[in-house]
């Protein structure tokens, strides 16, 4: 039986070691950016924090802990305000909101890799992950290549801003390198 929006969120607040009221706002903040940002301010996050897919800003600057804690957290709401769109998230009669189907014009993966839980750009590097299809789609520039993510289960992104915009992900194993993966189209 699916889980009520309470119980998913007392269940994130323990896997990230935050409040339930953490969970909460971060997840209001979301839906009010259209699921792809956050701007709030809560004690768990030391204040004034921000999310979007690849930047993340929490009100303890310096505390990368905290930052790569945010990152996972939003990640995964993101993915869950995509599927459940608001605090209803069920119909009067307790049945299942149907999750985002339909491809949008943006969309530049191919669609039989189904719907991302996370997807992110920056400069002329832009990803998408698929836990559904177990698949990662790096577009850089013009060229798009797909990558078998195995069993990991991708919740974090971190892009470096140097000249070759190396991107890692994290998963339930620690970090994982794009070049850890193979990759099984383009």
């Amino acid at each position: 039986m699916p889980l009520n929006e309470e119980e998913f969120i007392t269940r994130v607040s323990l896997r990230h070691s935050v409040s339930p009221d953490a969970v909460r706002t971060i997840l209001r903040a979301l839906r009010a950016g259209g699921g792809t940002m956050a701007q709030f301010s809560h004690s768990d996050f030391g204040g004034m924090s921000q999310w979007s897919p690849g930047m993340t800003m929490v009100g303890d600057m310096f505390n990368n802990s905290l930052k790569s804690k945010l990152d996972a957290l939003c990640t995964e709401l993101a993915a869950y305000a995509a599927q459940i769109p608001s605090d209803q998230g069920r119909g009067r009669e307790g049945g299942e909101v149907s999750y985002r189907s339909s491809r949008q014009a943006s969309d530049w993966w191919p669609g039989d890799l189904g719907t991302p839980s996370a997807v992110g750009a920056q400069n002329d590097l832009q990803y998408a992950v698929f836990p559904g299809t177990r698949r990662l789609a790096i577009k850089d520039g013009g060229d798009i290549d797909i990558y078998d993510t195995g069993n990991h289960r991708i919740f974090g992104v971190a892009q470096a801003q140097s000249k070759d915009q190396t991107l890692t992900f994290t998963s339930q194993d620690g970090l994982v390198r794009v070049s850890d993966l193979r990759k099984v189209g383009v």
